[in-house]
């Protein structure tokens, strides 16, 4: 074969490896669509970072906890609208029909929580927690005048505690916890840590411990409903949130930073 002919053979060559039908298009030069799990991690990453927790900042144990919490005034928002209606519904408690004044009760804790939300946004600070918790209270108000029963106001919390318990429940048990989720975000990691693992472990126990923190409220206080006792059930819906709530969060840090050592300056 003549020296002539190669270019041609080459170019032959070039055209039979070339794709077909413009498959070489800038279709193919695009990132392909984020996966469902890195969507979720984003998603949990940023409410973790918001709320505080982010493993690669330098913060002490109790820093991010109370940061968690709100700080006092996050606490005062997140309790004081229960202690109020608590404490309306003792104090007007009639031992003969076995029930309190009800409106009264949830028009002062839905107001406390309306005047948080409204001192937020006049001082043009972040008020969607507050919003949501004004949301939720008017929620279970409104279903609690509807149904004329105390007690019916704890109904929307089970559900959120159902929800979030399940969550933490099967992502678990599937092998994408959402603790890891969410680290994985922060971590710049992505879904790596699945790879590693004594990281996958340590992630599949801390979502079970959120998952058994949830259900053991609904485990205590469901019976207490269905008993139509309104104080213990409000007095135990207080004690078992922030006290709670806390020192799971300080667990999880410390957990998650002992995966993640900060590196020596």
């Amino acid at each position: 074969m003549s020296d002539s002919a190669r270019p041609d053979d080459a170019d032959s060559d070039r055209t039979a490896d070339a794709p077909a039908d413009g498959a070489n298009s800038p279709i193919d030069e695009t990132e392909a669509p984020a996966s469902a799990s890195e969507v979720l991690g984003a998603a949990l990453g940023g409410a973790a970072r918001r709320a505080g927790l982010d493993p690669a900042e330098s913060r002490s144990t109790g820093h991010v906890v109370w940061t968690a919490m709100g700080g006092w005034r996050g606490i005062l928002e997140s309790v004081l609208p229960g202690v109020v209606f608590l404490v309306a519904w003792t104090l007007t408690y009639d031992p003969e029909t076995r029930t309190g004044n009800l409106p009264l009760s949830l028009g002062l804790s839905v107001g406390l929580a309306a005047v948080f939300t409204i001192v937020r946004l006049i001082q043009r600070q972040s008020a969607s927690a507050a919003i949501g918790g004004l949301i939720a209270a008017a929620a279970a108000a409104g279903l609690s005048l509807w149904t004329g029963r105390g007690e019916d106001s704890f109904i929307p919390g089970f559900l959120t505690n159902t929800i979030y318990g399940t969550a933490f429940l099967v992502s678990a048990l599937i092998g994408w916890p959402l603790i890891g989720l969410a680290v994985g975000f922060l971590m710049g990691e992505g879904t790596a840590w699945r790879a590693d693992r004594r990281k996958r472990r340590v992630f599949f126990w801390l979502s079970l411990a959120w998952a058994a923190l949830f259900a053991l409220r609904l485990i205590v206080q469901v019976p207490l409903y269905f008993a139509g006792d309104v104080t213990a059930l409000g007095t135990l819906k207080l004690v078992m949130g922030l006290p709670l709530f806390a020192p799971l969060v300080a667990v999880t840090w410390l957990a998650v930073r002992a995966l993640y050592p900060r590196a020596p300056k």
